[in-house]
């Protein structure tokens, strides 16, 4: 009987032996063993009837079977903590037989429990060290959203100025529209004005001189009417020289009046006028100093037209002004009108002169009044070269004019 039980042993009794036993085991392999002996039975199939010693180490096998279900899950145990639990408990001194297993059996179990949290507080969690070993991560991914917040918070913030600075530059933009719109249409009805109330005086001096060249009469409109429109920037005064024979002086000073008058009343002003009879025997730096402060005082106080008749008379030196308010690139007033009247010493003019036959007849004439030995001293200022630089700056239109009949013996209406 013996050996057959020794036969039905596990064949891995041996290293089972050599485990270190549990006093939890070995109480319960005792509470097994009772109830077999008291009964006087043998186990189920089996023909033990001795106990061997080998036979002893097997009870423990079955409650351990019988408390956890299967031989593989005693064998391979579940947390190393309890195992550490186990073998510090079959360490431990026996206790006395007498005492009953279920008052040790929970202090065992706490001991062990106490271990698996003690192991358990002491190891860092995977969890845990995921967690500090993302942080980095995390603290990266947060700044980089800041950044990205901060920039879209900066280009919302630069996008409403861009949008709010588009809207200031439309408003002043639409201002200044309307404005200029407003000052194109005063000056416009302004200009339209002027320019009607200059042809009606125009048109009732052609009644009035019924002699005159038709040309005079054109060229005279044209050119004037140019200046007479107020939105336009002018670059240059306007430069008119008339001429005429001596059979033609009085036509000549009354046209030459009633043309200034006619431009400065269309603009309710007066017109500047000079007379180069009066100052001929006077010192030539005093004529200047005199025509300078009358056109420079006239055409500073509004004044947009001044006639200077008989130029010719003027004191040779004095003509000089003329540089500083018939220049074409740098005269003192750009938005003016000067009128010259030369009286030739010929009777009449023919009427088949052609205009620059009637130029070069005007400008010998003054060449010979500015510079020649027989006029007085105060004539020896002007020289050749600085007359052709005043005849280039007066000689822009020259126009003849011919005698009229009807006028009065004393001055012009």
């Amino acid at each position: 009987m013996v050996g057959d039980g020794d036969e039905r042993a596990p064949p891995d009794a041996p290293e089972l032996k050599r485990r270190r036993k549990s006093p939890r085991l070995a109480e319960a392999a005792e509470r097994e063993a009772e109830p077999e002996h008291g009964s006087g039975g043998a186990p189920e199939g089996g023909e033990l009837g001795v106990l061997s010693p080998e036979r002893l180490t097997r009870p423990p096998i079955r409650a351990c079977r019988a408390a956890v279900g299967s031989s593989s899950n005693f064998l391979l145990p579940e947390n190393p903590a309890k195992e550490k639990a186990k073998d510090y408990d079959g360490i431990e001194p026996k206790k006395q037989a007498g005492h009953q297993p279920s008052v040790h059996a929970p202090l065992k179990e706490s001991k062990a429990d106490f271990f698996e949290k003690n192991q358990e507080h002491h190891s860092p969690k995977p969890q845990s060290r995921s967690k500090f070993r993302d942080q980095p991560s995390i603290v990266k991914q947060s700044q980089q959203q800041s950044q990205r917040l901060a920039r879209k918070d900066g280009g919302s913030k630069s996008g409403f100025q861009k949008g709010w600075t588009l809207l200031v530059l439309l408003i002043v933009a639409l201002a200044f529209y309307f404005w200029w719109t407003g000052m194109l249409t005063t000056s416009s009805s302004r200009t339209t004005q002027i320019l009607q109330v200059f042809r009606a005086r125009m048109d009732k001096l052609k009644e009035m001189y019924q002699s005159q060249d038709p040309s005079l009469w054109r060229i005279t409109h044209m050119f004037l009417e140019k200046y007479l429109n107020v939105s336009q920037l002018h670059t240059k005064p306007a430069i008119l020289l008339f001429t005429a024979g001596q059979e033609a002086e009085k036509a000549l000073r009354c046209l030459s009046n009633e043309i200034a008058d006619a431009f400065a009343f269309s603009q309710n002003v007066t017109a500047i006028k000079i007379n180069g009879a009066d100052k001929a025997e006077m010192d030539s730096d005093n004529v200047k100093m005199e025509v300078d402060n009358q056109l420079s005082s006239g055409f500073s106080e509004g004044k947009k037209v001044a006639v200077v008749h008989r130029f010719e008379l003027l004191p040779a030196g004095s003509t000089l002004i003329f540089y500083k308010y018939c220049d074409h690139e740098n005269a003192a007033f750009k938005d003016v009108a000067l009128l010259l009247t030369v009286l030739l010493d010929e009777q009449s003019l023919r009427k088949s002169l052609t205009v620059p036959e009637l130029e070069e007849k005007v400008k010998d004439f003054l060449k010979t009044k500015f510079t020649s030995s027989d006029v007085p001293s105060s004539y020896n200022s002007m020289d050749t070269d600085k007359l052709s630089g005043l005849w280039s700056r007066i000689s822009h239109l020259v126009l003849p004019v011919r005698p009229e009949e009807g006028l009065p013996m004393e001055g012009c209406t």
